[in-house]
């Protein structure tokens, strides 16, 4: 890499653009909490969503293999309140159906980017066999969401043929997919189903809109298909658990993706940083605010345990 084309491309930066491509970060994460309250059960009415999805991605940015996501059950479990007995087993496995509906959601649209990106423009073999894996990967767990959904009964027999022979085992699985099922409820309802549509859309219109927003704050001047590579190779980066805050696995991807388009190395690798950067600093600092607010430290929720 040029150190010294690095230097000039960062001095030469637009810096209005890049401060408009670091403000959709928290907008991001606000559509993420919108779109998170149609996951949950009608009429559910789950307390503490927009404290945990700002904590949780916080979490993430600052601990490593997406500890966040531990954080975010956590939080919500702390401010949810169930009227049902055994709440608070009821809050967890609920909440952990949601984060699992929400993965699937989200692979399902970087499985479908790469896929018109394979059609529209030479990707490295390597990254075709990652997105048909990931592909396969997400189809399974979403064939495994919708047998729940579809047929709890029969998964609950089945499950409980396997545990048959440790009697508690299965007393406790039994309680916990029962309530697992019931976080399934948010995608059955059809009155969420337009919301979700409309609230995913946004959810990823945002990065996009800032991805691109910074190619031309960087003097990149590609087409929108560069935006969207960098989104659907960034998004299949960091869907496996690695660094704190991506590091090392979000610059890759993205100046590989900007690379394909003719980008240098060193450019492409500034770009990656700036990116990065204004992706990652505004959502840590909003969410220590967060944590702040809510009394609590991070090894506080990462070290809490599924309750029994």
């Amino acid at each position: 890499m040029d150190l010294d084309e690095l230097g000039r491309q960062l001095r030469d930066t637009q810096w209005g653009w890049a401060a408009l491509a670091t403000a959709l970060a928290p907008v991001q994460i606000w559509a993420r909490a919108r779109r998170w309250v149609y996951l949950f059960p009608p009429r559910s009415n789950p307390a503490g969503l927009v404290p945990a999805i700002w904590i949780g991605y916080m979490a993430n940015n600052v601990l490593p293999l997406r500890a966040g996501e531990i954080v975010r059950v956590y939080v919500v479990a702390r401010h949810w309140k169930v009227e049902a007995t055994g709440g608070r087993t009821h809050r967890f496995w609920t909440t952990l159906a949601t984060l699992i509906v929400e993965r699937a959601l989200d692979g399902l649209v970087v499985v479908l980017v790469l896929a018109l990106l394979i059609l529209a423009i030479p990707v490295p073999a390597y990254l075709e066999l990652a997105a048909l894996v990931l592909l396969a990967v997400d189809l399974a767990g979403i064939a495994v969401l919708l047998a729940f959904v579809v047929a709890p009964g029969a998964c609950e027999r089945g499950l409980a043929r396997l545990t048959g022979r440790w009697p508690a085992l299965e007393r406790r699985l039994h309680r916990a997919f029962q309530t697992f099922v019931t976080g399934l409820d948010g995608i059955r309802a059809p009155s969420h189903l337009l919301p979700l549509v409309v609230w995913s859309a946004v959810v990823w219109l945002t990065p996009m809109l800032a991805i691109w927003t910074m190619l031309v704050a960087m003097n990149l001047h590609l087409p929108w298909a560069a935006g969207w590579a960098v989104l659907a190779f960034v998004g299949l980066g960091i869907s496996i658990p690695s660094a704190p805050g991506y590091v090392g696995v979000f610059h890759a991807a993205a100046a590989l993706a900007v690379g394909l388009f003719g980008v240098s190395q060193s450019a492409a690798v500034g770009y990656a940083l700036v990116l990065h950067a204004s992706q990652i600093i505004p959502v840590t600092l909003i969410g220590w605010l967060y944590l702040l607010r809510e009394h609590m430290s991070l090894a506080e929720a990462t070290h809490a345990q599924p309750p029994a």
